[in-house]
């Protein structure tokens, strides 16, 4: 389980930089700690927002919303620390899929801005729940391989203002491609955490 601070050093012996960080908030008086400070939140949510990992993954109730537009007939607020919507389906559905898994019981859906200036999302689907992407803040909750990529993504952010000129931007070229890589075996390791649920029930165990 890596701390926030444990991921800021990894990123840091990315490029080659010996700095021993041991705060980023507030952050102790670096150049390493103070850019770390500034582009952490910016490289985790972003390798958040970017693809459903099981252990930011969530669903929730919707709030419903009085509607804006007659284009969709019920408006819910986002879910609380709400990344990136999924799926949005009835609050009593018990898969993502149907018996038939050809016929998903995931609704069409938008996000759109409310007059309040807040984001909500509409539906046509009464009684709304939405499967989504939470910003996790705490580091202790990520998996060994979305550290090992969320360090190298964050190498890549802090690569050019550290090191400067060319090399920094060709350093950066280089994190970001190792991140890449990284992102990969993360996205097949996740993916590798879900199965499907059968489209019909075998006759066996139907009898049971």
């Amino acid at each position: 389980m890596a701390s926030v601070v444990d991921i800021c050093n990894l990123a840091m012996s990315r490029l080659g930089d010996s700095a021993n960080i041991s705060s980023i908030d507030p952050p102790e008086a670096s150049p390493q700690a103070e850019y770390c400070a500034q582009f952490w939140p910016i490289a985790r949510d972003s390798a958040l927002e970017g693809y459903p990992w099981a252990f930011a993954t969530k669903r929730a109730t919707l709030a419903e919303l009085t509607p804006e537009t007659d284009a969709w007939v019920y408006a819910y607020a986002m879910p609380t620390n709400c990344l990136r919507v999924l799926s949005v389906q009835d609050s009593e559905a018990t898969s993502d899929l149907g018996v038939d898994t050809s016929l998903p019981t995931q609704q069409a859906f938008t996000i759109e801005t409310m007059a309040s200036g807040s984001l909500a999302i509409l539906t046509d689907q009464d009684q709304a729940s939405a499967r989504y992407i939470a910003k996790i803040t705490d580091s202790t909750k990520y998996s060994p391989l979305f550290v090992d990529y969320v360090s190298w993504l964050l190498a890549s952010h802090v690569a050019g203002p550290l090191i400067k000129g060319d090399a920094g931007a060709k350093m950066a070229q280089f994190c970001m491609a190792a991140a890449d890589s990284v992102l990969t075996k993360a996205k097949a390791a996740n993916s590798s955490q879900r199965s499907v649920r059968p489209a019909h029930m075998p006759a066996h165990l139907a009898a049971r």
